[in-house]
């Protein structure tokens, strides 16, 4: 039996053609599907509007929606789920549903670097890699980004160029698998590799902040003035930052703020091995909730959905 893809489309580049004022979202998901050769070599081609953006305008209940949307597909029996979104926020959409969702159907998230009107637009074939891949019976479960050929796992993937075609990398694990000319060669075994998290809504303010060399810890304060539910900082090297933020890290969690430590690096996880202020022993002592190997931007999605899942902080820092 042919098997059944629901594509949901966001918007994106893949979606877009080129203005006096940019490039900005103008195609449907039935254009979209309509410029792919092919397809029906694969798949029966369901599709379904969620909105059509641009992934950097992309706000939590929108990604909160597509959740819901792909819910829905599950319980109506389709076989595979195929999102195209915009590439700047497509790892932590995807990232998201990898933790929210509990759909035995896989979700393959693709789009493209260039806009559906330029020359070499690789929005159709990221689309048809997409929809080949939701089709393939070896992915049952588990949330991909489909793209220039590869496909990484949402736990994993980064963009790793902002502009070239073959955009995406997963540092530390290296895709899934590959479309080669024999088909979908897995390097290992496609499922997810998020913890689950049970809720699809966002409901928490987490800031997302930068260490670096000097860095003030203004933009910490103000967090803490706002009444914020949880920050993120984006420490250098195994997790370390400077005087000044560290001793108000250790005044935020005193005031019962929830901070979590990620490492800016492309690989490696924090730890705590440097002592004095700013070093990663200190701050682990001060309490923070150490986030591992994950990015900072994920880290953040990671911990809002934990703050709104749960009530305790054990609970929490569980999910890490």
């Amino acid at each position: 039996m042919t098997p059944r893809i629901r594509v949901l489309a966001t918007g994106g580049t893949i979606a877009s053609t080129s203005g006096d004022g940019g490039a900005t979202p103008s195609l449907t998901g039935d254009d979209l599907v309509d410029a792919v050769g092919d397809i029906e070599a694969y798949a029966d081609i369901e599709v379904e509007r969620v909105c059509d953006e641009l992934s950097f305008h992309l706000g939590f209940d929108q990604v909160a929606d597509l959740a819901r949307a792909v819910e829905r597909a599950a319980a109506d029996g389709i076989d595979g789920v195929v999102v195209t979104h915009g590439t700047d926020t497509m790892e932590e959409s995807a990232y998201y549903l990898d933790m929210v969702l509990d759909v035995d159907v896989p979700v393959v998230f693709t789009g493209a670097q260039r806009p559906a009107d330029a020359v070499g637009a690789d929005g159709p074939a990221n689309l048809l890699a997409a929809i080949r891949t939701a089709a393939d019976d070896r992915f049952e479960s588990g949330v991909y980004v489909a793209f220039s050929d590869s496909i990484h796992a949402a736990r994993w993937v980064t963009k790793a160029h902002a502009s070239a075609p073959a955009a995406y990398a997963s540092p530390g694990a290296g895709p899934v698998g590959e479309l080669t000319a024999n088909g979908i060669s897995l390097r290992r075994s496609p499922r997810s590799e998020s913890v689950t998290i049970p809720t699809t809504e966002f409901t928490t303010t987490v800031k997302l902040l930068q260490s670096g060399l000097d860095v003030e810890d203004t933009l910490l304060r103000h967090a803490i003035v706002d009444g914020v539910d949880g920050v993120v900082l984006g420490a250098s090297g195994i997790g370390n930052t400077s005087r000044r933020v560290s001793d108000t890290i250790a005044e935020a969690i005193e005031r019962g703020l929830t901070v979590a430590l990620a490492t800016r690096c492309f690989r490696g996880e924090v730890a705590p091995k440097y002592g004095g202020p700013g070093g990663s022993y200190t701050l682990h002592d001060h309490g923070v909730i150490p986030a591992g190997d994950l990015p900072p931007w994920k880290a953040r999605i990671k911990l809002g959905l934990a703050l709104s899942a749960f009530d305790d902080e054990k609970a929490v820092r569980d999910v890490f």
